[in-house]
């Protein structure tokens, strides 16, 4: 076990090797092209390929094919079983060492908790996701949204879908990232990206251990034809949200320990709620 372990810490060592991995561990439970790595990490496909294999061969990533794409994976029982034995056998489970890590077991206080939804524009997915959860558990659920290179207003196509689903617009604006960064932001309990893009970029760390969630889409801002087929594809986000936040306010969040609510938020992740309004 040790060599084994060994291997993969040697694998990680290197700063691209990590960085592939970083990438993968924060698109979880995604699987990703390499053309996707390659392209955010400024990579050459050539030696993003050598570093795929070298994480394959150390079993902590999975490859699969889709037609001719190549898609990748963290293979996150592998990973839990390297992190285990660096908690367990290197630092024996002291508490006073792994806390941050230990804390996740606890299951989530009886009160309102806070969620921010992130994008890269938020001029549309972001600002939907932050009206719907809003509307639907208000009560129960503090929202926000930001963009990691947010746009100065909102999209007007999203804006209009928003009015026609019956949502107030008054108070929506685009914000940006580093207004949840300050000292004084609400510290989160959810952090959910909800474009590709912005799960790619490097973050900086949430303060409280958030527990965070990707439920990427497809980019109704790039969407090209006709005015009708533009407001549709807006609607289609819409709608493909609205599913996932549906989903995400049935938990029992109050009861479930932060384990077994990690999961329930990334089973919502991998079902495909497309092409629904």
């Amino acid at each position: 076990m040790i060599e084994e372990i060994a291997n993969q810490l040697a694998i990680l060592g290197h700063p691209q090797r990590i960085s592939v991995f970083r990438m993968l561990m924060r698109r979880f439970p995604d699987t990703v092209p390499a053309g996707e790595l390659s392209t955010e990490l400024g990579i050459k496909p050539s030696t993003l390929s050598n570093y795929l294999n070298a994480l394959q061969r150390a079993g902590l990533v999975t490859q699969e094919r889709s037609g001719t794409s190549l898609l990748y994976s963290v293979d996150m029982k592998n990973v839990q079983h390297m992190l285990g034995f660096l908690l367990n056998d290197c630092c024996r489970g002291r508490p006073d060492i792994c806390s941050p890590l230990q804390q996740r077991n606890g299951t989530m206080t009886d009160r309102k908790f806070n969620v921010l939804f992130i994008c890269v524009g938020n001029s549309a997915r972001s600002i939907f996701a932050e009206s719907l959860l809003r509307d639907i558990a208000g009560d129960r659920f503090n929202v926000y949204s930001a963009g990691t290179q947010a746009s100065s207003e909102l999209n007007p196509f999203a804006l209009q879908v928003l009015r026609d689903k019956g949502h107030d617009t008054d108070l929506l604006r685009s914000k940006t990232l580093s207004e949840f960064s300050d000292p004084d932001a609400p510290e989160m309990d959810f952090v959910f990206t909800v474009c590709n893009k912005a799960a790619n970029e490097e973050c900086p760390a949430w303060e409280g251990q958030p527990i965070s969630g990707h439920w990427g889409m497809v980019d109704p801002v790039k969407a090209e034809g006709t005015d009708a087929e533009k407001s549709l594809a807006f609607q289609n986000a819409y709608g493909a949200l609205k599913r996932r936040i549906q989903a995400f306010t049935s938990l029992p969040v109050e009861s479930l320990d932060r384990i077994a609510l990690q999961t329930a938020v990334d089973d919502i992740g991998r079902t495909s709620f497309e092409d629904h309004t």
